[in-house]
């Protein structure tokens, strides 16, 4: 009997909201629909978004099974609010909860396999990397070694031969106009985020509300510029 997963991704300016059918046992996912969210004001739209979403295919809260959310690197704002909105669903509903890094999602989106490096702006010359092991199906959870922020030009320099997989084109082009092979990919979205929460899932990787938490890399502005307590 097919479930109900229900996938968001709130990490940047654009996000989204999947909705995905799954059966236990199977790998296969069945993307119901994507919606996009715009425009970064998640706040306001995403609970009725999610409401509108489940009714237009004649489905209530009550028949999501588990949730999938891309718990970061992006914008901070965005993923506490995105964060936020299935802690409070898994609670009321007591469903499981699986967080996936962009980063894997970005890994994982490309054709490349093996040692893989995703990359992701994170602005300021800094890049998000992750240093993944992607086996050889696609849309398989995959083995992450590390996840650090970098400048620019560390990136290169540790890249070490490894194809680099990247949504954003002007970080592509760094990367190839120093000689290392790259993949340059659509953005990953909550399809893609779906896809590889249900590979969690059925390994048993899941997060209770309380445990949920967001995976910043960076520490946020007000972190850096604090000054600590005398």
């Amino acid at each position: 009997m097919p479930h109900l997963l229900l996938a968001i991704d709130t990490s940047g300016k654009n996000g989204s909201i999947a909705l995905a059918r799954v059966t236990p046992g199977q790998s296969d996912v069945e993307i119901v629909e994507v919606l996009p969210l715009t425009g970064g004001a998640f706040s306001a739209q995403l609970i009725p978004q999610i409401a509108a979403l489940l009714e237009k295919h004649e489905y209530g809260k009550s028949d999501l099974g588990a949730f999938a959310v891309a718990s970061g690197p992006g914008s901070f704002t965005g993923l506490r609010v995105g964060l936020a909105a299935i802690k409070a669903l898994a609670e009321a509903l007591r469903k499981p909860i699986v967080a996936i890094s962009l980063l894997e999602a970005v890994a994982c989106s490309g054709a490349a396999r093996g040692r893989v490096l995703s990359a992701l702006d994170a602005g300021r010359g800094d890049v998000y990397a992750g240093d993944y092991e992607v086996g050889p199906q696609a849309r398989m959870p995959a083995h992450m070694r590390s996840e650090r922020l970098l400048r620019r030009e560390e990136l290169v320099a540790e890249t070490r031969g490894n194809v680099v997989v990247t949504p954003d084109a002007a970080l592509a082009e760094t990367v190839r106009a120093a000689g290392i092979r790259v993949e340059l990919i659509e953005h990953p979205n909550a399809g893609m985020i779906a896809q590889l929460g249900w590979e969690h899932l059925q390994r048993g990787q899941t997060a209770s509300p309380e445990e949920l938490e967001a995976n910043y890399i960076r520490r946020s502005d007000a972190e850096i510029f604090s000054k600590p307590e005398a």
